[in-house]
């Protein structure tokens, strides 16, 4: 059995640089190979990041037999035509949120995985943080009471209007981007997708949300309320409050990795400031895909938890194109 897995980079995209670093510093993996459409791009870029391997197309890489695993950080359109290729050429598929923008392709995805037998997961770095794995825990052990609410906020500013995030045919609107951090929090803690939701919407000269609002309720009565914008200042928060408590998260997303914490509100006494164990916010999810190729352990984000949210997502947008509440 091989001890490291080689891996593929597939595409240029400035995502990339993220997942760079925590490959390079696992003992368990190594930067094996990139490729483009353009051969003298993926030249340059291999150059730039020291990658033995640029190829000028996608399945030359895929059928080179140089990589086992591929990152895929094309725009969200392409990511299941791209995901399905790889797993047929026998190559284990760390794909970038969102998984896919139809259930259709989510499905073809997950039976890619089944029959070929290679991994396959969705890249939500965040769900492998300790901090995030400490909020599941407080929730698990009832240290907060009954969860009655979920909070959070992803916004930021695109001012290029030839963005790729504001293609409507390519999957682009704010939602797809960022808003589905804070939605994925809210499945992870009441641990499921919601029971109905309720979207609206800023579509701008785009024709993409460029603002948009949910929310949405789970079995037992918790409700979760989310917002995210491609208009707004820059602001990532993300609060659980129980009946016995409130949570808060600084930098629960993105950011620096150093004085990441938890703010404890309880009902009765003072806010206590809860230390988080420093980790790079992507290595998580790397060392989860070589646990799950060279140990054959199961992935930490399972796909059944992958397919919920794209559900939720399309049922948020068929209510902001509706104005009707809507159950997934």
């Amino acid at each position: 059995m091989p001890k490291t897995v080689r891996w593929g980079l597939l595409s240029t995209a400035r995502i990339n640089r993220r997942l760079i670093t925590p490959i390079l510093a696992s003992p368990r993996g190594e930067l094996a190979a990139v490729a483009s459409r353009d051969l003298a791009k993926a030249r340059a870029y291999a150059t730039e990041w020291d990658i033995p391997l640029a190829f000028g197309s996608y399945q030359e890489m895929l059928d080179s037999g140089a990589v086992d695993a591929v990152y895929i950080s094309l725009p969200n359109h392409l990511h299941a035509e791209w995901t399905i290729r790889a797993l047929q050429a026998g190559v284990h598929v760390l794909c970038e949120k969102p998984f896919a923008i139809t259930l259709d392709e989510v499905d073809r995805m997950i039976a890619a995985s089944r029959e070929s037998g290679f991994a396959l997961a969705e890249a939500f770095m965040y769900r492998h943080h300790p901090q995030t794995k400490m909020v599941g825990e407080w929730v698990r052990s009832g240290r907060l009471g009954e969860i009655t609410q979920v909070w959070g906020v992803f916004n930021f500013q695109i001012e290029a209007r030839d963005d790729v995030r504001m293609v409507p045919e390519w999957g682009g609107g704010c939602l797809w981007d960022v808003g589905v951090y804070p939605m994925s929090f809210a499945q992870y803690v009441y641990g499921g997708p919601p029971e109905e939701v309720f979207g609206m919407q800023w579509v701008g000269d785009t024709g993409v949300d460029e603002t948009f609002v949910g929310q949405m309720r789970y079995p037992g009565g918790g409700l979760a309320q989310i917002a995210s914008s491609f208009r707004n200042p820059f602001n990532i928060q993300m609060e659980i409050i129980g009946r016995e408590g409130r949570l808060a998260l600084n930098r629960p997303f993105v950011g620096v990795d150093d004085n990441r914490h938890l703010l404890f509100y309880p009902t009765d006494g003072e806010v206590q400031e809860i230390p988080v164990p420093e980790q790079e916010l992507y290595i998580g999810e790397v060392e989860d895909m070589h646990a799950a190729i060279l140990d054959g352990a199961p992935l930490y984000l399972t796909l059944d938890e992958t397919r919920d949210h794209v559900r939720t997502v399309l049922a948020l947008y068929q209510s902001a194109q509706t104005g009707q509440v809507v159950r997934p």
